[in-house]
């Protein structure tokens, strides 16, 4: 079963197609990762039978000839995000559906021939890009010590940014504050599941509130150990005996790239049900006060009409919001000549009270953007002036 999903639908010539395509695959071939099995990419023909739970985009080329119409509105109606992209010198409103114009496209550039813009935005869409691939390590350092670290570096040098508590956090910073800040940034939690892992009230809350933030959870189970049954849900891959070197690791390096495999697949999963999460949260404040959405299209933006008749274009995020990440996002909404101001729309919860300040700082000081709490969404647009 593929990892990630991916279509291409439209007026795609086959050559246009074998580019992107290739172009797909170099990129992906950086995480290890093989196009055709760990990423599948779509026609019209077979995207009924894509994996739904799985981080999904779509790329819609327009042209004279409106083709895989039915396809499309499909994945609209799915709250799916579909990046309508037309060539150098082409009117977006005669070559794209008018019922994908709301949404936020992309032009190719002339001097883009490889389309290397469009496939990074497609793979924006589904998480795979080096800055977005987060992973939480859950462990007692008197048990897993050794398998924590190899998972550590493995993940690492896989393209994932790693949480692990002895190697993150600075001496001086608040432990737990920054423990939590890091957890809800990051898209799959790797427990290792030992004798007295339950022992501390510390790991207990980890797995509780990665939870809480629907954040994947792999449970790696040691040899002899009974589960607790919390944890029954998570997905589970029991080491036997013989793939321990030693009592707290390291693991057999086959069994440890097993374990890297499955955080891959989780981390597909997350994504898309955390995205889902936020934006389905959106669009229920947003119908709530009368307005409505649609469509999600490049970057996954969100386009949303207001009662007023005017339209904005709501960035959702999953962790934690950044300057970068504003900066980034004022930057795609210019590249896409959008005249409103862009919205960045994020989960606050488990966030430092501290960042959170420097959130507010940022709202203030930098008006490229706008960002509101996805909690406070339908409260802020109600009342929305640009």
């Amino acid at each position: 079963m593929s990892i990630y999903e991916l279509a291409i639908l439209g007026a795609v010539t086959p050559g246009d197609r074998a580019t992107l395509t290739a172009t797909l695959a170099d990129i992906v071939s950086d995480f290890g990762l093989t196009l055709g099995d760990d990423v599948v990419v779509h026609n019209a023909d077979t995207l009924s039978g894509r994996h739904k739970p799985a981080a999904f985009a779509c790329a819609y080329f327009g042209g004279n000839a409106q083709q895989d119409l039915e396809a499309a509105q499909e994945l609209i109606r799915a709250s799916a995000p579909i990046i309508p992209t037309i060539a150098a010198g082409a009117d977006f409103n005669v070559h794209i559906p008018q019922f994908l114009q709301p949404i936020n496209g992309l032009t190719r550039r002339a001097d883009d021939p490889a389309m290397t813009e469009l496939a990074s935005a497609m793979l924006e869409c589904v998480g795979l890009l080096r800055r977005q691939r987060r992973v939480f390590v859950s462990y007692r350092r008197v048990e897993s010590r050794a398998a924590a670290l190899q998972l550590h570096d493995l993940l690492a040098s896989r393209g994932f940014d790693v949480f692990l508590d002895t190697h993150d956090i600075r001496p001086g910073d608040p432990f737990q504050d920054v423990l939590w800040h890091r957890l809800v940034d990051s898209d799959v939690m790797v427990m290792l599941d030992t004798p007295t892992y339950f022992d501390s009230r510390w790991t207990r809350q980890e797995i509780g509130r990665a939870r809480a933030k629907e954040i994947q959870v792999l449970r790696v189970i040691w040899p002899a150990h009974t589960p607790n049954k919390l944890t029954d849900l998570a997905e589970t891959i029991y080491l036997d005996p013989e793939e321990l070197e030693g009592a707290d690791g390291p693991i057999v390096a086959k069994t440890a790239d097993a374990i890297v495999l499955e955080v891959e697949r989780l981390r597909s999963r997350s994504i898309a049900s955390r995205y889902m999460s936020i934006t389905g949260k959106l669009r229920a404040d947003v119908e709530k006060i009368g307005a409505s959405v649609e469509g999600v299209g490049a970057h996954r933006a969100v386009a949303v009409r207001l009662l007023d008749g005017q339209k904005i274009w709501a960035y959702p995020i999953v962790g934690i919001p950044t300057a970068e990440i504003l900066n980034d996002v004022a930057d795609k909404a210019r590249r896409a000549e959008q005249q409103e101001i862009p919205v960045l729309v994020y989960d606050h919860i488990g966030i430092r009270d501290a960042w959170n300040a420097h959130l507010r700082w940022l709202g203030e000081h930098i008006l490229a953007v706008r960002t509101i709490k996805v909690s406070e969404a339908g409260w802020a647009l109600a009342a929305w002036e640009n």
